[in-house]
């Protein structure tokens, strides 16, 4: 491969049969490097291979998940031979390096410890314990750069999908300096190899580690306290770091680079961080049977009745309720994080509990918690509670994953996204449903402002304003009142339905696929012609 664009990430989503991801990060990851190959763009994926993932969730008898950590089969995984080591406080680390493009993917590199007594570093993704945490990082990054030179691949650019992987540009710098390069030579020359996208606009997601402790660990490379807090601060943070190390930033998309812009506007040295939306791997995301019949109004609906009774035998076989295809169903399948309010339909128990028992609609979640996050999982508990308050009409389908995602966002008949607005900073799960002539129903915020053409592909739901008092109540009147007075009205209407579910899967094939945010990649963050 010719000097390709090394893109490192924690997680990558190819398929569920392979469960190194936990959510959105990760399948963004996944259609990334499919989209790579699809195009035949030279990109060659860096990540850690994960014996045992994120986790598996069941219902437990107190009505709130319970996490499991089970192995799975990587018999495919081809060896490269490859070996490298990295200092972990006081050990020499050896890893392996695995490749695949089982899934029609670009090629990815998977580091994991050879030895049992190392094992721990990717027993579990994210795992909450600092040592592992970081040490996860140092394996990544530092040990990332070591394979790829150990390989002979030249790359032409760096690309940290989020922080973690920021002790990549900081093994880079350290190799500069011991060849005889100055700090700020070695940082100068670096940043020119090295771009940055930034996700997360939540403080909680944006990870500050002591520098004291990264010391003790080994993550610095050598480099000294002042070095590091030049990069990072003290304590570090790692999207700091990451806009430092980097010639050039993007959020995932336009509203998200002005939320990133103002939360970052005081780093000093800071790169430019510019807007690219994320877009979805179609071949992965959109039924073969939609795509066939989208330009024949009654293909199309014949073609969405039939995923729709698919996705009910689905919630019918792992979740033993039964719901009725002639309701309209709504989806909502998200990780259980407070700014989500995966519950926020319920917030007015009179409404939701006249549509629910009126049989105007019904309701399918799905969605795991952080196995160490408290309100997520109560967050879990009361949709569970709710589903057994209103048997007929709400589902909660446990332990999501891609093959469940899959079926949610091609089988219901509206998607619902409620965050906190700016809190959502894309938002791919709408951008699915959309290319499935399922209609989203959201708050302004993430892809969807860019996207809503209200009452022609979808709908929002407010006036796209934040931060106003009874921030909840509000956003759930305004929820209720376009169920009410504009969905079920639509959803009467065939034929303007069908117009719709047209207008949605024409919108999001044409400008939110992974194959438009490659070239925008290429072209925007990488300079590079794609033509």
């Amino acid at each position: 491969m010719t000097t390709p664009v090394a893109y490192f990430c924690m997680e990558f989503g190819l398929s569920e049969d392979f469960p190194i991801y936990a959510g959105g990060l990760g399948i963004l990851a996944g259609d990334f490097v499919k989209s790579a190959h699809d195009l035949a763009l030279p990109v060659v994926g860096v990540g850690l291979r994960w014996a045992r993932g994120y986790s598996r969730q069941r219902i437990g008898e107190d009505g709130l998940p319970v996490s499991e950590f089970p192995t799975y089969r990587a018999d495919f995984l081809e060896d490269t031979g490859v070996r490298v080591r990295v200092r972990i406080a006081t050990r020499e680390v050896e890893a392996r390096v695995w490749r695949t493009e089982r899934w029609g993917n670009a090629p990815l590199l998977l580091l994991e410890p050879v030895a049992t007594r190392d094992a721990w570093i990717t027993n579990r993704l994210y795992d909450p314990t600092f040592d592992c945490r970081v040490a996860q990082e140092i394996l990544l990054g530092v040990g990332g750069v070591r394979a790829l030179r150990k390989l002979g691949i030249e790359v032409s650019t760096y690309h940290f999908n989020e922080g973690h992987a920021v002790f990549a540009g900081v093994e880079l710098i350290a190799e500069r300096m011991a060849a005889g390069t100055s700090f700020a030579e070695a940082w100068g020359a670096v940043r020119e190899q090295i771009v940055f996208t930034t996700h997360t606009p939540v403080a909680a997601g944006n990870e500050v580690h002591a520098i004291a402790e990264l010391r003790r660990l080994g993550a610095c490379c050598e480099l000294v306290d002042w070095e590091m807090q030049q990069i990072g601060g003290d304590p570090f943070n790692m999207t700091v770091a990451g806009l430092r190390l980097s010639r050039r930033a993007n959020a995932v998309s336009q509203l998200h680079a002005e939320v990133s812009r103002a939360m970052w506007h005081d780093v000093e040295g800071a790169s430019e961080i510019v807007p690219i939306t994320n877009g979805v791997h179609v071949p992965t995301w959109q039924d073969a049977r939609v795509r066939a019949a989208r330009g024949s109004p009654e293909r199309l609906w014949e073609a969405r009745q039939r995923l729709k009774a698919e996705l009910l035998d689905v919630v019918a076989t792992r979740s033993s309720v039964r719901l009725d295809p002639a309701v309209l169903t709504i989806g909502f399948a998200r990780r259980a994080a407070a700014y989500k309010r995966s519950n926020l339909i319920f917030h007015d128990p009179a409404r939701i509990e006249r549509l629910l028992e009126g049989r105007r609609l019904q309701l399918v979640f799905a969605g795991k918690a952080h196995p160490d996050d408290e309100m997520g999982r109560q967050i879990i508990g009361e949709l569970v509670h709710m589903a057994g308050r209103f048997p007929e009409a709400v589902a909660f389908v446990p332990d999501y994953d891609m093959s469940l995602g899959r079926a949610l966002t091609r089988g219901a008949d509206v998607w619902l996204n409620n965050p906190i607005r700016p809190l959502e900073a894309c938002g791919t799960s709408g951008m699915k449903a959309a290319m499935n002539g399922v209609l989203n129903c959201s708050i302004l915020d993430g892809w969807w402002p860019e996207a809503c053409d209200h009452g022609v592909n979808g709908w929002a739901i407010g006036d796209g304003t934040s931060g106003v008092p009874e921030r909840d109540a509000r956003d759930a009147n305004a929820l209720y009142d376009v169920l009410e007075h504009e969905v079920l009205l639509a959803y009467a209407d065939r034929d303007r339905w069908i117009a719709m579910m047209q207008a949605s899967i024409t919108m999001a094939e044409e400008r939110f696929s992974s194959d438009r945010m490659l070239r925008e990649y290429f072209a925007q963050l990488y300079a590079r012609d794609v033509s």
